[in-house]
């Protein structure tokens, strides 16, 4: 009889071979890899496909991812649940083009060594109204005659510039005219009528070098009554012409009041103003 105590134990061990590397992880990386490229490739796909507002709403949210946070944007996909891009976004994708302009603009005036002497006195900005150009006069007129409408033919040029640039867009454009609050010499033709015959003249050359005449939707003379410098009411940089190329049309509600008509007022009708100055009135 084998005692089961004395039978030796044997212990076994078996062991596993592996099946090979083509059976672990790295396959699912490139695998990955795959899909986000052929991701990335339909996305651009869709974006060739798509019409130049879907283009310029997804640029637009590259460059500022805001536009489209909190309600602000929407869903550029056609048909889906979203909303298409509000106006929000449409006016921040318009004051960026008109960006771009602004810096043409600059571009064109400073390297003509015509408009050397106008430097100084152009001021161009982009706000959330537009893209507004002023032409600040001096004390010897730089723009227009001394204390009459008439263009200086540097100026005729230099709105020619402006018309051939503004004249491709399809914003409308406002025109302006702005004196100081020194009055006028002539008791039959005041400030009124001189702010506004300054911005219709320079209307008819905007007209008459590419800006088209529906383009125009306003000729407004203000007189002394928007000083670009309040606290210097006598300062020749009131005296101005200003062309906004506007991002939307404004409501009656968004113009500056009080809004003096671009037609003369008869004589009765002129605001009495208190002069200024005593004894000498300058002419502007």
């Amino acid at each position: 009889m084998i005692d089961d105590h004395q039978t030796p134990v044997r212990i076994i061990v078996k062991k596993k071979r592996g099946h090979g590397g083509h059976h672990g992880g790295a396959w699912k990386v490139a695998y990955a890899d795959l899909v986000t490229a052929m991701m990335a490739l339909f996305i651009v796909l869709w974006i060739v496909g798509q019409s130049d507002a879907v283009k310029q709403a997804v640029s637009a949210y590259f460059k500022d991812p805001g536009v489209f946070e909190s309600g602000r944007g929407g869903s550029v996909l056609q048909g889906s649940t979203g909303s298409a891009p509000g106006p929000t976004t449409d006016v921040s994708l318009e004051i960026e083009r008109l960006r771009v302009e602004a810096r043409k603009l600059e571009t064109e005036i400073r390297s003509n060594p015509e408009f050397d002497k106008f430097r100084d006195k152009i001021e161009i900005t982009v706000t959330k109204e537009g893209l507004r150009i002023e032409l600040l006069e001096n004390s010897d007129g730089l723009f227009f005659d001394v204390g009459s409408a008439k263009l200086k033919p540097d100026t005729v040029k230099l709105l020619k510039l402006i018309a051939a640039e503004v004249g491709q867009l399809k914003n409308k454009i406002m025109i302006e005219g702005y004196t100081d609050a020194r009055p006028y010499v002539n008791a039959d033709y005041t400030n009124w009528e001189l702010s506004a015959d300054r911005a219709n003249m320079a209307r008819r050359v905007l007209e008459q070098n590419g800006v088209g005449k529906d383009q125009i939707s306003q000729v407004r003379g203000f007189a002394d009554r928007n000083l670009k410098h309040p606290d210097k009411p006598l300062d020749f940089g009131n005296r101005r012409v200003s062309i906004l190329v506007a991002t939307t049309q404004p409501k009656p509600s968004d113009a500056i009041t009080p809004a003096a008509p671009v037609a003369a007022p008869q004589k009765e009708s002129v605001v009495p103003k208190v002069p200024l100055i005593a004894p000498t009135i300058e002419k502007k």
